[in-house]
């Protein structure tokens, strides 16, 4: 499996990032996803899975990031904006974590979206994963990381992973 974003001088487009226009925002964080194409999948694949985490915010959060979190996507691509297509199922990012210690309710535009990468401190690479299942997952809007972890157990076809910087 082959995973193309296509990235301007070597970061995470700004449109997708801590420097997004106010139409790829919601609540001054940025929500509209970059475009994913794959390629090579393999026979049988039946659903795609994404995730894409900051492994560099150990240091400033004391645990990865998870910007993104999406299943039962389709077999070809990834959109930009995927939530607004209603296509897959979205899981919870981290900004769970802030809602619960703030005592706010959760927002699914925000809570259980793509949120782009907003590094604080210097440029930080995110782990970009698709995984290609063999079926699509018994899952709702709000899986947490462990259950789509559990649930794609067995059904893994082909899994690919991109490191993407993006810029403070």
């Amino acid at each position: 499996m082959k995973l193309t974003v296509k990235l301007e001088d070597g970061f995470i487009p700004d449109k997708y990032a801590k420097y997004a226009s106010q139409e790829y925002r919601t609540s001054n964080m940025p929500t509209v996803n970059f475009p994913i194409t794959i390629s090579e999948i393999p026979t049988g694949t039946k659903s795609l899975t994404v995730s894409l985490i900051d492994y560099d915010a150990v240091p400033v959060t004391g645990f990865p990031w998870i910007h993104w979190l999406a299943a039962n996507l389709p077999v070809d691509s990834i959109p930009e904006n995927l939530s607004e297509t209603g296509l897959g199922v979205s899981g919870m990012n981290s900004t769970w974590h802030n809602v619960q210690k703030g005592g706010e309710l959760p927002n699914p535009k925000i809570n259980q979206a793509y949120i782009g990468p907003m590094p604080p401190d210097k440029t930080h690479d995110y782990t970009l994963t698709i995984f290609a299942l063999d079926t699509v997952l018994d899952l709702q809007n709000g899986f947490f990381l462990n259950e789509l972890r559990t649930k794609s157990k067995n059904h893994i076809l082909a899994m690919e992973i991109l490191e993407l910087p993006a810029r403070a």
